[in-house]
């Protein structure tokens, strides 16, 4: 439609097409202005219901004379198509991922046009060049048995994150953002670039803000969190699992790491900077200190209550630890356990002593080994006073164990392409050795 006429009730051209604007409050929005250059291209815009009286893809035809138009602004719930959302990008939250919007579909539902979604796939750029190319790109592939079909985001999966139109816009739907498993919401936020990404950012309460950190690739955390203004850092680790949070400080810069940690709450602080002191790679690098420790002259009745009265974003619990008195690590205790055992019986009692432990200075490999071979859900770390440090949970050990799989995997890579760079300068020293041979050959 850009750039096709205007024309009033007279069959008079006003003006060409240059925008049109939508209500971004509706499922399938409805066209609501028009917006074309007049002569010496002026700009103008007018409401659509008003004056439009038909359209179709040759332009647009009004109602009344150009002398009765009465003209009109944006509205503060107004958008304009091809100024706000064309070659933009979004996030399409659907297929969790970063695209531009190359094309706009519309829709003629009775007398209203309306927007159906973005075009982010190659017609879109196509018809963008030429609707013929479009056309004849089509019909060449479909001779090939091939098909090139529209890639349309539906615009209920679309809303503006940024109102500040004079800023660069990314669209994105705030209510299924929301709604999103944090790990798809932190596969968003890394394909973003960092401007983006604190934008995504600004939308998300602390909550959610926590637990996408928590699940982004490790070389984005602390980038991420750099960016972040000093307070909001603070706050957001703070919240963390300490063994995260040490993991994100461990890769800051040590100026706004001690920033930071002198910021944070002194209790967070102090768990942070314990885990900072164990060396990365290692049981004590990994472990967390969230767990729920009982004494063993405890009854299972007051172990329940202490469950019970655990906070809603504690860790799961897999086992509770149990120590003497002198507070040395005794043994465990599992749920079924306390579910099944009287409530007055001591937990000393019933603790399972015989538990697989490590020291902290184990490394990380070895840990995640002896937790995939005993199936165990948790395994204790504990010093060599037999005092309990931390946990390392299953979840350790699977990051683990993906970091070391993506390291051999970027290894590999690594190694294939420099094989088929070798592989290319063989054929091509090969290829300038006989072009030379038969260049002679001719000459002679």
């Amino acid at each position: 439609m850009m750039g096709k006429p205007v024309v009033d009730a007279t069959g008079e051209k006003i003006g060409t097409i240059s925008d049109l604007a939508i209500s971004t409050g509706e499922v399938f929005p409805r066209i609501t202005s028009l917006a074309f250059q007049g002569p010496g291209k002026v700009p103008f815009m007018i409401s659509w219901r008003k004056y439009v009286e038909e359209f179709d893809e040759d332009g647009i035809r009004l109602s009344v004379p150009a002398h009765d138009i009465r003209f009109s602004y944006l509205q503060p719930e107004e958008i304009l198509l091809a100024r706000d959302l064309l070659n933009r990008q979004i996030v399409d939250t659907q297929g969790m991922k970063v695209v531009r919007v190359n094309d706009l579909k519309l829709s003629i539902s009775g007398t209203q046009l309306r927007l159906l979604g973005a075009e982010v796939g190659a017609r879109g750029i196509l018809r963008g060049l030429a609707p013929w190319l479009e056309r004849a790109v089509v019909a060449v592939a479909k001779v090939f048995g091939r098909r090139i079909d529209e890639q349309i985001i539906a615009w209920n999966y679309m809303d503006l994150l940024d109102r500040d139109l004079s800023e660069v816009q990314l669209s994105v739907t705030h209510k299924r953002l929301d709604e999103l498993h944090p790990a798809d919401v932190a596969d968003i936020l890394e394909q973003l670039d960092p401007q983006q990404r604190a934008n995504v950012f600004q939308h998300l309460d602390d909550a959610q803000a926590t637990e996408a950190i928590s699940e982004m690739e490790d070389e984005y955390q602390a980038d991420f969190i750099e960016d972040l203004d000093d307070a909001r850092a603070a706050g957001l680790l703070g919240s963390m699992d300490p063994d995260d949070a040490a993991d994100i400080v461990r890769d800051l810069s040590y100026e706004k790491a001690e920033t930071l940690l002198r910021l944070m709450g002194v209790e967070d602080a102090t768990e942070i900077r314990r885990l900072l002191g164990y060396k990365d790679g290692t049981a004590g690098g990994m472990m967390t200190t969230q767990f729920v420790s009982v004494h063993a002259t405890d009854t299972v009745g007051e172990v329940i209550e202490v469950l019970r009265e655990l906070p809603e974003d504690h860790p799961t619990v897999h086992y509770v630890y149990v120590l003497d008195e002198y507070d040395e690590f005794e043994g465990v205790l599992s749920l079924r356990t306390l579910v099944l055992t009287d409530d007055a019986k001591p937990v000393g009692d019933v603790m399972y002593e015989d538990v697989i432990s490590v020291p902290p200075d184990e490394t990380e490999e070895d840990v995640a080994a002896d937790i995939f071979k005993y199936e165990l859900p948790a395994m204790p770390v504990v010093d060599e006073h037999n005092m309990l440090l931390g946990i390392v949970t299953v979840d350790d050990a699977w990051d683990a164990i993906e970091e070391d799989v993506s390291g051999d995997k970027t290894k590999a890579t690594a190694l294939k392409v420099v094989g088929i760079v070798l592989a290319s300068l063989l054929f091509l020293g090969l290829y300038t050795l006989v072009l030379l041979q038969v260049i002679g050959y001719t000459g002679r």
